[in-house]
């Protein structure tokens, strides 16, 4: 009554599973050409931090989560750099007690606290 004819509806089905594949296969492909790219600009936007031996850094204290005030900084005191890896991790000296200790080179930023010192003049006003 109908026309319907059961080798062409089979057919049709198979077609539109096949065509049903080829968009899953090219929005992965182009997802990850997208990710690749997106990768590429971000990376080349990052700046890369050098560490060497006897250089001071300061050391981002992750703990300051709760209750942290507006002006409270999350770096603390300097430190000197004892040991300078190229994998990323530096051993690390406390300056008041001695105290050593490894971190990753992500929680580390340079200090240029001494540097300021040098450069800052006096004038006298009156």
């Amino acid at each position: 009554m109908l026309n319907f004819d059961n080798q062409a509806a089979g057919e049709r089905i198979l077609l539109q599973l096949n065509e049903l594949e080829e968009f899953r296969t090219q929005a992965y492909e182009n997802a990850k050409t997208y990710k690749e790219n997106t990768k590429k600009w971000h990376d080349q936007k990052l700046a890369r931090k050098e560490f060497v031996e006897g250089q001071k850094v300061l050391l981002y204290n992750s703990r300051l989560k709760f209750f942290l005030g507006k002006l409270k900084s999350r770096w603390s005191r300097p430190f000197t750099i004892i040991k300078a890896s190229p994998y990323g991790h530096m051993k690390l000296i406390e300056d008041k007690t001695q105290r050593t200790f490894t971190v990753n080179s992500h929680r580390l930023k340079h200090y240029i606290g001494d540097s300021l010192d040098e450069q800052r003049v006096n004038y006298n006003l009156s």
